[in-house]
């Protein structure tokens, strides 16, 4: 079949489908790769992969470009859920012949409800759906396909699950999917060298954190990762089609959860004499940091979370403050920056452990930072301690924007003031001198950097004035 793998329109500016981790409008422009529906594109022939909202693609011009394809997989979300039903209809009556086929985090635990809200969804692909989607493409009937659920006539049949793939060197790289079909200079990270280009490498992730949505719906606990080799000849590949890209980043929920597989990569990657960033722990060794920092490595992306070991221990991130504390020294030595994100209205949260994460990431002192709120996805655990506990607040996970809004709540703790500590978070981290002269020392030194960081300033104090009409709301 003529396959069209489609992460679609919704909110103005929010990237919630394929690659991005926060469900959410950002407080800048961002735009994460949609390495999820890439992957299964290189596998299936006579395939294209469109991302609309970083293409600024409209829902009708999306449809206009659909109406010649077969089959349309649809990357979906629990915040753009009903925006991709009303894609899935207009597709569906215009040309009632074709297959449509959500995938995603949310159609992985509610499969039935899934396919139940929307008749013009014939198929959800649960967990991973690369070779799902690659049968098929090449027209195995859906009842003798593993892995998904599927609408026959007036019933629902939920078929085995299919098994994980656990030698991940047998998917093709996701680089000529890039170069065909994607627009780099689109994408845009606050944090991250423009243009950039960001993939995975392995799957899944060994850490247990309550909310952390994509472990727990779709890789799974154990990181299947490719080779060294395998990942050093797709990032040589990369250099080859985009000489113009100034870093890398790797996706992988740890992607420094196997030391000697990192250390490896990194000697491997130091003969291409490239940039590169990744998400990690606070727990990696000086050692293995500055065999890392050798080898290329610039900035790291850190879940910091919270400055309260008591909730640290109730959403199971398994950290040490004093440990993160002088992982981030480390870095520091090193020179490697450090993104750190926080969130807020973990179980356990007060007004007063607000107050100390916020002391806690003026005390880490990250290059940059990123706050969002607890967010509750169906399939997670914290879903479900908040349906045991009733901490869910009358809040949707975003309001009709796409900004993240609070949608948990607790007894001394009520959702507005978790919302609005967001902006408390921002101003007592980065108005200070220390932030404000890093920032304007990168702006002195390159023109380009400093035309980017005022847009970016802009965007900011935008989506901050959002957020105080939805807090008089």
């Amino acid at each position: 079949m003529k396959t069209l793998f489609l992460n679609p329109p919704s909110f103005d500016g929010f990237d919630g489908a394929a690659g991005a981790r926060y469900q959410a409008r950002r407080e800048v422009r961002s735009f994460w790769y949609p390495t999820w529906l890439a992957q299964p594109a290189a596998l299936v022939n006579n395939s294209r992969l469109i991302d609309a909202p970083a293409d600024g693609l409209t829902t009708e011009q999306v449809v206009e470009i659909a109406k010649d394809f077969d089959l349309t997989v649809i990357y979906t979300s629990t915040p753009s859920l009903e925006n991709d039903y009303r894609i899935a209809s207009q597709l569906k009556e215009l040309k009632p012949e074709m297959l449509i086929g959500f995938v995603g985090g949310h159609v992985a635990v509610m499969p039935g409800g899934t396919l139940k809200g929307c008749d013009a969804v014939d198929f959800v692909a649960r967990k991973e759906f690369d070779f799902t989607i690659k049968e098929i493409s090449e027209g195995r009937p859906l009842a003798e396909v593993d892995g998904i659920s599927f609408r026959d006539k007036e019933n629902i049949v939920h078929n085995s699950d299919r098994v994980m793939i656990e030698d991940m060197d047998v998917l093709p790289n996701v680089i000529d999917v890039y170069k065909r079909d994607l627009t780099i200079d689109n994408y845009y990270i606050g944090y991250l060298k423009h243009p950039y280009i960001s993939l995975y490498t392995g799957r899944g992730c060994t850490s247990k954190c309550t909310f952390c949505l994509w472990p727990q719906t779709i890789g799974g606990h154990i990181y299947r990762a490719r080779s060294p080799e395998s990942v050093f000849q797709e990032i040589k590949r990369a250099k080859e089609l985009f000489p113009e890209v100034k870093e890398y980043f790797f996706d992988d929920d740890t992607f420094t959860s196997d030391l000697r597989r990192v250390e490896a990569i990194a000697k491997k990657l130091k003969t291409l004499g490239i940039t590169w960033s990744c998400n990690a722990k606070a727990n990696v060794p000086y050692d293995t940091l500055k065999i890392l920092k050798d080898c290329g490595l610039r900035l790291l992306l850190v879940g910091f979370e919270s400055g309260n070991q008591q909730i640290l221990n109730n959403i199971k991130k398994g950290i040490r403050i004093d440990r993160s504390l002088e992982f981030a020294e480390n870095c520091r030595k090193l020179g490697i920056r450090i993104h750190g994100t926080f969130v807020l209205g973990l179980p356990g949260e007060t007004k007063e452990t607000i107050q100390e994460t916020i002391l806690y990431a003026r005390k880490l002192d990250p290059y940059s930072v990123q706050v969002s709120l607890a967010a509750p996805y169906p399939g997670t655990e914290l879903y479900k301690q908040a349906e045991e506990n009733g901490w869910f607040s009358d809040e949707a996970l975003v309001d009709s924007q796409g900004i993240q809004m609070s949608s948990l709540e607790y007894p001394d703790l009520p959702a507005h003031s978790i919302f609005e500590a967001v902006e408390l978070f921002y101003k007592k981290f980065y108005m200070r001198p220390k932030p404000i002269l890093r920032i304007m020392g990168d702006m002195m030194r390159d023109s380009k950097e400093m035309k980017r960081r005022l847009r970016e300033g802009s965007e900011f104090f935008d989506f901050m004035k959002s957020r105080k009409r939805e807090v008089k709301s």
